[in-house]
């Protein structure tokens, strides 16, 4: 399989989790983002998995990785002043994050 191959499981995958997000999402935050939005949070969220040291942590007993949701968030929301995407409420970036993380375990994977 070639590198293009790869970015197309890559955006099926993203598509899937999108649309999972947006199911989990309350009423009044499912029209609320676009989905270059989405797209520009999963990005985020893989960076901050990327970066923070989480793949490489090691599981506790029961065989969990902790994982500070509002770090995150915080992390998010940051990312996207800098990047001058505009100012997000930290309480609807975590329901997003939570979404994620919610498709992630539905999948039986532990990204």
């Amino acid at each position: 399989m070639g590198m293009e191959d790869d970015f197309l499981l890559d955006d099926a995958d993203d598509e899937k989790t999108i649309e999972y997000i947006k199911a989990y999402l309350p009423q009044d935050l499912k029209d609320k983002f676009t989905d270059d939005e989405f797209y520009y949070f999963l990005d985020l969220i893989d960076e901050y998995y990327s970066e923070s040291g989480i793949l490489d942590a090691k599981p506790d007993a029961d065989g969990y990785i902790e994982i500070d949701l509002e770090k995150i968030v915080d992390y998010i929301i940051k990312e996207a002043r800098k990047d001058e995407m505009g100012e997000y409420d930290p309480e609807e970036i975590l329901f997003i994050v939570q979404g994620e993380m919610e498709y992630t375990e539905s999948l039986g994977g532990d990204e």
